[in-house]
């Protein structure tokens, strides 16, 4: 079974593309929901996660998210220390989902896909582009954040020109009928 791995900067869209191949059948296994869950759920992984940044990561309610991205998204190093502490649990559950699904192929949505070295484990890779200033202004409506919370989120990610150059197929999502349009000629190619 061909894994393909699905990224692209905060604020593409990949959500919305990783939506509409599920249209289509194909699996979808989004790593940020899988990362967050073992977040709250997994005491290992919770211990670890406090000792690395203190108490206050998790409320009553669960993660603080706002609290850790505070800490990490301008410290590069306590993102790495994190990361290491999150991805290799994830890419095991990973493992087991894939196992179980029963399709030509099923797609990896990850955020950091190139930047964690992640697609060289995949077979094809698919990046999805927005100009910057629609990004932003995509992540100003959907999170309640600030424009300096989302540039901070956005200098820990490549450039979409550093990972073009990776990427086996690139989906411009400005406009959803266009997008639609390019996702079936990628399925379609997938799927020979």
């Amino acid at each position: 079974m061909k894994v393909i791995g699905l990224t692209g900067g905060i604020g593409s869209g990949k959500s919305t593309v990783a939506e509409m191949f599920a249209k289509l059948g194909v699996p979808i296994y989004i790593a940020d929901d899988e990362a967050k869950k073992l977040m709250n759920e997994d005491i290992s992984v919770k211990k670890q996660i406090v000792d690395l940044l203190g108490m206050n990561s998790y409320t009553e309610q669960g993660l603080n998210r706002s609290f850790i991205a505070d800490k990490v998204f301008n410290n590069k190093e306590l993102l790495e220390k994190l990361n290491a502490i999150v991805h290799p649990k994830v890419a095991t559950h990973f493992t087991k989902w894939k196992n179980e699904q029963k399709f030509e192929y099923v797609i990896k949505e990850a955020a950091i896909l190139f930047e964690n070295g992640g697609y060289k484990r995949c077979d094809h890779t698919i990046l999805v582009t927005a100009p910057k200033e629609t990004r932003i202004k995509r992540v100003l409506k959907r999170d309640n954040t600030t424009r300096s919370q989302v540039l901070a989120r956005l200098k820990n990610q490549w450039e979409d020109s550093e990972k073009i150059p990776l990427a086996d197929f690139v989906i411009i999502n400005t406009n959803l009928e266009e997008t639609w349009l390019q996702i079936k000629k990628i399925h379609n190619k997938l799927t020979l």
